[in-house]
């Protein structure tokens, strides 16, 4: 057979781009697989809110019956009318140590979003912003946590060989208890409380109608805090229930918590238990198989991810953010984790960082790159 870049056009095409991944991974001990049934949700045009208000093609470049390098091409209109850009976005990249072969799938994702007005392109982002994102640029020794990405090394080359620049960096951040008992931290948190009158409530994932309210105070929270952010688009109604939706059956309810002030919802933080850490053995990416693995190896476990944390921008720079990582490292503790990944962070949220690294001792461990390339040039 000859060696072509095709177009995803059909349901077995689909099924390829997405097992392809594999191909890439053979002998890499950090490679976590991804589950294919949630992988197929994501890339649903019927399913997936996302593309409701976004377009994407999918490419593979095929070679003897082999899939050799993937990428996708992707327009986000919300962004655009957002940001007043004129941007298109690649993701769900993975390519072979092939230069040539990752020069045409760039093209492939760059030409698609010309055709669509774009003026330059950025990623990866699989899709958007508000799921995986970014390429590992260090922190290559250990595996990634839950949905953050992982990639070989030599990918940089790869983008940087073909024209793209950075962006922006983003950070994760590795925490210990440390921070937890020290005593300081303790009479800080405690102050903040006082104070405001904080109150931490968990989200109500029991009650139906409940959760319902929980997760509008959520979505209120995260689109007011997150708005000023580089990239930020925020997300539709059916993005976010579709998202809290998947969450659910993942979450840990102790971790799940909004922070009240006078009875008024101010801020919010969710980490996630690192369910990586029992997919790694699911080597084929089923459904049952992750089931299973996560059923007789989650005692395994001893990391949480705090995938969202904010406040929104009227209570910030007054100490709740402490109020709300205090009251992590207390719940993991009880749960029997003593560790956490922060991520991620954009390298130019001053506040964050500060806080991260000053307040509660973290350090930056894995780093990850969004790059861009304009087409004024070219």
């Amino acid at each position: 057979m000859p060696a072509e870049l095709i177009e995803v056009r059909t349901r077995a095409d689909l099924i390829k781009f997405i097992k392809s991944q594999w191909n890439f991974y053979k002998n890499d001990k950090n490679f976590v697989p991804p589950i294919i049934l949630d992988r197929k949700k994501l890339l649903d045009k019927s399913k997936n809110p996302f593309y409701q208000h976004s377009d994407i093609k999918l490419f593979m470049f095929m070679e003897n019956g082999i899939v050799k390098g993937r990428i996708a091409g992707i327009i986000n209109r919300l962004h655009n009318e957002i940001h007043q850009d004129k941007i298109g976005f690649l993701g769900f990249f993975e390519c072979i140590n092939d230069q040539s072969i990752a020069n045409l799938l760039f093209e492939a994702a760059e030409n698609y979003v010309k055709e669509k007005g774009c003026e330059s392109i950025r990623g990866p982002v699989n899709p958007s912003m508000n799921d995986e994102v970014g390429l590992l640029i260090e922190g290559f020794d250990s595996p990634p946590v839950i949905l953050m990405t992982y990639n070989p090394p030599y990918y940089i080359e790869l983008f940087e060989n073909a024209g793209y620049k950075k962006a922006k960096d983003l950070y994760a951040y590795h925490i210990d208890d440390k921070f937890f008992r020290d005593e300081q931290f303790t009479r800080l948190q405690n102050l903040v409380r006082q104070r405001y009158d904080i109150k931490i409530r968990e989200v109500n994932f029991t009650n139906k109608e409940q959760f319902k309210q929980d997760v509008e105070t959520l979505k209120y929270i995260y689109n007011e805090a997150w708005q000023p952010n580089w990239g930020f688009v925020k997300m539709t109604d059916e993005e976010f229930y579709f998202l809290a939706k998947d969450l659910k059956q993942i979450a840990e309810p102790s971790l799940a918590i909004i922070a009240e002030s006078k009875g008024k919802p101010v801020g919010f933080a969710l980490a996630l238990p690192d369910i990586n850490q029992c997919l790694i053995y699911n080597k084929s990416g089923s459904t049952l198989g992750a089931l299973w693995h996560l059923i007789t190896k989650k005692k395994k476990i001893n990391l949480i991810r705090i995938i969202v944390l904010g406040v929104i921008r009227e209570y910030q720079q007054k100490g709740i953010d402490a109020v709300l990582y205090y009251e992590l490292g207390a719940r993991g503790t009880k749960l029997g984790i003593y560790q956490a990944e922060a991520s991620w962070v954009l390298e130019d949220n001053m506040m964050m960082n500060r806080g991260l690294t000053e307040k509660i001792l973290a350090n930056v461990y894995k780093k990850y790159r969004i790059y861009e390339k304009s087409f004024a040039n070219l």
